[in-house]
């Protein structure tokens, strides 16, 4: 209610009268009809004002108010104290984000989180754990605890392609936590905004960035991240050539990325390769000046037990003690061939060697070119080692590439030009970075490289290379017809007879088969659907599966009691959680010369197998590896080992 000038007594209270806050009149002194000189105290003190008649439209009688009356909304009060409780609970608990996750943590987990990282400030840290530890589910603990102590706000976690939306789903679900998965439609949509000053939580694919100079700089504009998570950071790595280090584009961005953050953390479940002087250039990415220059043996050793955690799965508990993951044993089933098949191997090593000896003659200015043909080649033999299926078609399409190239050729050269092949149809654009692709995109130039690589110069020796890959193909395409497989029997066997068959159910066990290349895939479900005479009991995935099938597939797998087998490639095994489903896993060798030549053993990333068999992983600088005596041998030496 508005008051009038004559309204304003001594003793009155009166708000408008002061900015502090209702005030009490204490004294009116009239200057004319319509204007007063008012004294008044308020919660500041004294005062005085002279009002006229155009502003009785600001004041107003108050009414008298205790300080602490207590009458508020108590739920507008309650959720005020909740707010203010949870902002200064990490001071009280020291474990906040566990209480408030969606997650039965394990011992690991949680020491990794509070006793290695949060400690580190700032962070330079490498989570190296074993497949199976759950680093994942470390970071999004980190993350949010971070988020609740105010220590975090912006946030970049740069992950493969195959798992920017299971980072995304997990977070979402398991910490409520939301991040945005940039992509080239919200980067056009953008305009001239930058999407990494417009989003603080942001999930980018590591391919995108590292191929990109425009969205490094857009990176480099915005405002620095309080964290950056790089997934899968081995294949940030770099290696040493000689005595030439050579830096892939995925290593160059992880040096990018650590500049503009003041945390870094690096997760990978493989971080040595082997080689101590590329695993040093690999922790310069964490420490620049610590790890400069290359690793001399018996000079100087590279310790960086303060900058990194790795746990393997034999010291991984439950908080009973119990081990997490069960034993692990391996087993190594060696075959003999039959004698197509011998014969075929021996026909197919023959033309490998004449064509790696044409490859060796090409001069020092295609070197190039001769890198790609060998490539070629040791693809070739990889596929005769896998199955006659996948060598069949590997030379089948093969003749027809060079065919097709051949007619290209003649048609070029039809006004009289000298009969010269044109180098460039057989080099792919992007072999330097072979080990920075994914699985798919490797699986996709292996095959463009083997289909297309040759070292003939001329018409003539095209025409020849091609005769000699049509007699092979007809030899394969009849031992692969024939089921004169001497792999398959031994695998078709070991599906018969425990562990895989159990003798008192009567059923057979759910296992894991894991191959390379897609013919051979494609060959062992065709086998397997007609041995089992279910074609419900048979999933596969491979990297032309798309994410959504993929996991369909691996829900039926691991809950689905009719489907008994999973047949994956490498392609595939990309953020796969395949713990439940089955404790029995096959490898079908991709590369048995490897191991024959260089016994360099790779990693196998599944936890709960209790059978599974070494896989090798060709070392292709291994000046033996072709010229091996080994490849005249169908029995290559085997080795078991129990980890």
């Amino acid at each position: 209610m508005v008051l009038r000038l004559e309204e304003i007594v001594v003793g009155a209270r009166v708000s408008g009268l002061g900015p502090h806050g209702p005030a009490t009149v204490k004294s009116v002194h009239w200057l004319g009809s319509d204007r007063i000189e008012v004294v008044y105290r308020d919660d500041k003190g004294l005062d005085e004002r002279i009002l006229t008649r155009s502003e009785e439209r600001l004041l107003s009688a108050a009414s008298a108010t205790r300080p602490f009356a207590l009458d508020a909304n108590a739920e507008d009060f309650r959720l005020a104290a909740e707010a203010r409780r949870i902002r200064l609970a990490h001071l009280f608990d020291p474990y906040l984000a566990l209480a408030t996750s969606a997650i039965e943590p394990l011992p690991h987990q949680i020491t990794a989180v509070y006793d290695e990282m949060l400690p580190r400030q700032p962070l330079r840290f490498l989570l190296a754990d074993d497949p199976g530890a759950g680093k994942t589910v470390m970071a999004g603990l980190l993350i949010r605890e971070l988020v609740l102590r105010g220590d975090l706000q912006r946030c970049l976690i740069v992950a493969p392609g195959a798992l920017v939306e299971q980072w995304q789903d997990e977070l979402e679900e398991k910490f409520d936590l939301g991040f945005t998965i940039l992509t080239r439609d919200m980067i056009n949509a953008s305009g001239g905004a930058n999407p990494f000053a417009a989003h603080d939580h942001l999930i980018l694919r590591l391919d995108m960035a590292s191929r990109s100079e425009e969205l490094q700089q857009k990176i480099g504009a915005a405002p620095d991240f309080d964290l950056i998570i790089c997934d899968e950071a081995h294949r940030m790595s770099a290696r040493y050539f000689g005595n030439e280090a050579k830096f892939t584009r995925r290593f160059r961005l992880g040096q990018f990325l650590g500049g503009q953050t003041r945390n870094l953390l690096l997760m990978t479940a493989t971080p040595h390769n082997g080689k101590d002087e590329d695993f040093q250039l690999f922790l310069s990415l964490l420490d620049a000046d610590r790890f400069e220059g290359r690793f001399r043996e018996g000079m100087r050793g590279a310790n960086p037990g303060d900058l990194m955690r790795r746990l393997v799965k034999e010291e991984l508990y439950r908080f009973d003690g119990r081990p997490l993951f069960p034993e692990r044993r391996a087993t190594t089933v060696s075959y003999r061939l039959s004698p197509d098949e011998a014969e075929l191997y021996t026909l197919v090593t023959d033309y490998v060697r004449r064509q790696m000896n044409r490859a060796d003659a090409i001069g020092e200015g295609d070197g190039r070119r001769r890198t790609t043909v060998g490539f070629a080649l040791q693809i070739l033999q990889r596929r005769l080692a896998s199955s006659p299926r996948a060598i069949w078609q590997s030379l089948k399409k093969r003749k027809e590439r060079l065919q097709t190239r051949l007619d290209e050729e003649r048609l070029r050269n039809r006004d009289g030009a000298p009969a010269e092949l044109n180098p460039a149809l057989s080099v792919p654009d992007d072999f330097d970075d072979l080990e920075d692709l994914s699985g798919q995109e490797r699986e996709a130039m292996e095959q463009d490289a083997l289909d297309g690589a040759s070292s003939a110069r001329t018409l003539a020796e095209l025409e020849v290379e091609i005769a000699s890959l049509k007699t092979l193909e007809d030899h394969a395409r009849q031992v692969s017809q024939s089921g004169d497989d001497a792999k398959w029997t031994e695998l078709a066997s070991i599906l018969d007879r425990p562990p895989v068959h159990d003798p008192v159910s009567g059923r057979q066990k759910k296992i894991l088969i894991f191959t390379e290349p897609r013919d051979t895939l494609d060959y062992l479900q065709e086998k397997i659907t007609a041995r089992l005479g279910d074609p419900k009991a048979v999933v596969v995935i491979h990297g032309g599966v798309p994410r959504q099938h993929r996991r369909a597939a691996v829900a039926a797998f691991n809950d689905d009691p009719d489907v008994r087998v999973l047949i994956a490639n490498d392609a595939a095994g990309e953020g796969v959680n395949l713990q439940r489903g089955a404790h029995l896993m096959g490898i079908i060798r991709k590369s048995a010369i490897a191991c024959s030549v260089n016994r360099k053993i790779a990693s196998i990333n599944f936890n709960t197998c209790d059978l599974y068999t070494i896989k090798c992983r060709p070392n292709r600088q291994h000046p033996d590896y072709l010229a091996s005596s080994a490849l005249q041998t169908p029995n290559f030496p085997t080795t078991n080992h129990r980890l």
